[in-house]
């Protein structure tokens, strides 16, 4: 038996199992991101419309209460701080709505060059 040639045959064997437990991982893992996708997408969607809601809640309310500040002082006063109160309100708002796409997008796997 030669020993270069038996050399050459184990490297050859090696060579091919080593691209069939690559190409085997490979699969799995695609198999495993297709199965969590769903999960992972369904979840992102909750917590992303919760994010959205909770926001546009807290944003709708606090720039009710600015108008309110802003009408209910009397000479003038009210006007600056109620116009600061709404917009604490909708930038607490937007904040939420950014956050929301946020968790969607990571729940549905999107990249951030999409």
């Amino acid at each position: 038996m030669d020993p270069q040639k038996t050399s050459k045959k184990a490297q050859e064997t090696m060579g091919e199992a080593t691209e069939q437990a690559s190409s085997t991982a490979s699969g799995m893992t695609d198999t495993l991101a297709g199965a969590a996708k769903p999960v992972t997408s369904t979840l992102g969607n909750t917590l992303g419309g919760v994010a959205n809601t909770v926001g546009g809640t807290v944003g709708a309310a606090t720039r009710g209460l600015g108008e309110t500040v802003s009408s209910a002082v009397p000479g003038g006063m009210g006007k600056p701080v109620g116009d600061a109160v709404s917009n604490i309100g909708s930038g607490v708002e937007r904040g939420a709505k950014e956050i929301g796409k946020g968790v969607k997008d990571a729940g549905e796997m999107k990249g951030s060059e999409q």
